[in-house]
């Protein structure tokens, strides 16, 4: 707990200083106010928070009223007679053998699931956020490293032409300067086009295009080791809090199907009022009143003394459903311990490689530095100088691949340990989503005609006006859909 108080505190940190540029904060909080799968989730939870009002509504009193008119068409004696006639009938659930009780234990315990489900739902959204990020500074910077590639290579290859033209270089030198600068523009187009699809992913993430992005700011501490990542994220991962809410509320639901073996008690009462339209002396004879009223009062009982095998199937359906989540939380638990492991070794194995890259980037530039100069007295060839740069522009794509594998794996683990959520990060965009708010609006209405307006998307569109098709001439139809 201390733990998760500390790195808490971090996370807040971590995001809390403003920049000139996009910042990560700004990227995630964007992504938590206008993403449509954290929408869509919100909307999900929004139909759980009425599974409690429905499951409510069977401890209620039922009131129904009937109304009509009759006329008789043919009669054996007597003359042929019509009524008015309207009833109001109200019941009253006195027992129901535990299925209302138990209804409501479930639906409230899958809104508890639901809320954690949201929370799952907004960290793995932050990781590909945070994902989408790194991608476009990681891209953006491999295609300056191979611009600035490209650019140097053009310089050697006029050098070395005008060295060939003086006789002091071969048509060899030429060709493998040549071929280099086109192979260098090769990795230039391939980085570019990489970097489109990340910036196409961030807007579709995120719901607008990258600007200017800043680095982002340092990780809170992680754990020294995977076991401890672990324990921490059996405890607070949101996936596995909420299966085992939703393993706990199939529980209720075999007690429910149990409950229809049983028997029902409801309190009953009706009222009647009968209005025979002037013709009740027709039909009853000459002193016969023309209005009758009525009212009653009592208790019925349902027992059921054989349903055809239905409540046996319902009870087996409910626990073969709890056999089935039960399996679920088996599941989310061995996925969550892979994701705690596998980000944890993935971070590790980054901050090495970082180590290494940052040795390789020094020694490569130097390497070339020394090449160059050699090549000026002719004990190095032009190929070597060549060789020389290229190594140089791999390990400086690799050192810039490292650090963001590092900080995509530690945000992940930060996920998979559940400490990636919006209440945990800290986001100041504005208030919260509070879930509570809709539970409170829609758990205890008791009213039959309450209704909201009609929903409408949350989200951003994310179409450019250039993308926005243009309308369809006068006369001319598109396929069909």
């Amino acid at each position: 707990m201390t733990r998760s108080i500390a790195t808490a505190l971090a996370l807040v940190a971590m995001l809390a200083a403003p920049a000139a540029a996009d910042t990560l904060r700004e990227a995630l909080v964007a992504t938590y106010r206008a993403n449509p799968t954290i929408n869509a989730q919100r909307e999900a939870l929004k139909v759980t928070d009425s599974g409690v009002a429905i499951a409510r509504a069977g401890s209620r009193p039922a009131i129904s009223g009937t109304a009509g008119v009759n006329q008789d068409l043919t009669q054996t004696g007597g003359g042929k007679g019509r009524n008015l006639s309207a009833g109001v009938d109200v019941s009253y659930p006195l027992f129901n053998g535990g299925s209302v009780k138990n209804g409501i234990r479930a639906a409230e315990t899958r809104v508890e699931a639901g809320r954690f489900t949201l929370k799952a739902v907004e960290g793995d959204t932050f990781v590909e956020a945070t994902s989408a990020y790194m991608d476009v500074i990681r891209d953006r910077s491999i295609v300056d490293l191979n611009q600035n590639n490209v650019d140097v290579l053009g310089t050697n290859l006029a050098a070395t032409r005008d060295r060939y033209k003086i006789g002091d270089l071969t048509r060899t030198d030429v060709a493998q300067s040549d071929a280099r600068l086109a192979l260098g523009r090769s990795q230039l187009v391939t980085a570019q086009g990489r970097l489109i699809a990340s910036e196409e992913n961030y807007r579709r993430v995120v719901g607008r295009q990258p600007g200017v992005l800043a680095q982002p700011p340092a990780l809170p501490p992680l754990p020294q080791t995977a076991d401890e990542a672990v324990q921490i994220a059996l405890v607070f991962n949101p996936d596995i809090i909420a299966i085992t809410k939703q393993a706990r509320a199939s529980g209720y639901d075999i007690n429910v199907a149990r409950a229809s073996r049983l028997p029902t008690v409801s309190a009953v009462g009706s009222g009647r009022y009968t209005d025979y339209l002037g013709t009740a002396t027709q039909q009853f004879g000459p002193f016969a009143p023309n209005t009758q009223t009525s009212t009653g009062v009592g208790v019925q009982a349902r027992i059921p003394i054989y349903q055809g095998g239905l409540p046996a199937a319902r009870i087996r359906q409910a626990q073969a459903l709890q056999g089935q989540v039960l399996e679920q939380a088996v599941a989310t638990e061995r996925a969550v311990i892979a994701q705690a492991r596998s980000a944890f070794a993935t971070y590790q194995s980054a901050q090495s490689a970082i180590a290494s890259n940052q040795v390789a980037v020094s020694a490569n530039t130097l390497a070339l530095e020394g090449a160059r100069a050699e090549r000026t007295v002719g004990t190095r060839t032009v190929l070597d100088v060549l060789n020389a740069e290229q190594e140089l522009l791999n390990a400086q794509v690799q050192l810039v691949s490292a650090r963001h594998d590092a900080y995509v794996a530690g945000f992940q683990l930060l996920n998979a340990m559940g400490q990636a959520q919006a209440d945990v990060l800290g986001l100041d965009g504005g208030p919260l989503y509070d879930p509570l708010g809709n539970y409170r609006h829609v758990a205890h209405n008791f009213n039959d005609w309450a209704n909201d307006p009609n929903p409408r998307a949350q989200s951003t569109r994310t179409v450019l006006p250039t993308e926005v098709p243009p309308a369809l001439p006068q006369g001319v139809t598109g396929p069909k859909r």
